[in-house]
């Protein structure tokens, strides 16, 4: 699939991604690859006995996985130049082990490049979901794309 350029996109525009369950090889390969074993995380006794009463996924996991979500849509396939920024990030609410997360987006601004006229820069405010329509994390991202 060809990516959405700059210019295809419209300010205002939402759209949604396909679902992903997050499994406990999931936490497990992200706790290996960034170090982070955090009971929190990898111990299912510990947790017992914590606010949550079971193993969380890492916050940095979802965000993580909400960048790859976007990528499924193919929208930045070809497309994209650079991930420039990550602003008014939130995390409010856990992730656990079997939640099926997807992200809602937004285009929330979208402004054409003066200095080189062959990109622009679009920001997307996003919103991660899970099977409950609840908000787990939230925040903006912003993209650099090409023009056609």
């Amino acid at each position: 699939m060809s990516g959405k350029y700059f210019d295809e996109w419209i300010q205002g525009e939402e759209f949604e991604t396909r679902t992903r369950t997050i499994t406990e090889t999931d936490v497990t390969m992200f706790a290996a690859m960034t170090g982070d074993y955090n009971e929190l995380h990898t111990s299912a006794e510990v947790t017992k006995h914590n606010q949550f009463g079971r193993r969380i996924a890492h916050g940095l996991l979802g965000l993580s996985i909400s960048h790859g979500l976007l990528f499924r849509t193919g929208y930045l396939d070809g497309a994209a130049i650079a991930f420039l920024d990550m602003d008014q990030w939130k995390f409010t609410a856990p992730i656990f082990f079997g939640d099926t997360i997807r992200v809602k987006a937004r285009v929330a601004e979208k402004k054409a490049s003066k200095s080189k006229q062959d990109r622009g820069v679009i920001k997307l405010y996003l919103e991660l979901l899970n099977q409950d329509d609840s908000v787990v994390q939230s925040g903006y991202k912003t993209l650099m794309m090409k023009r056609r």
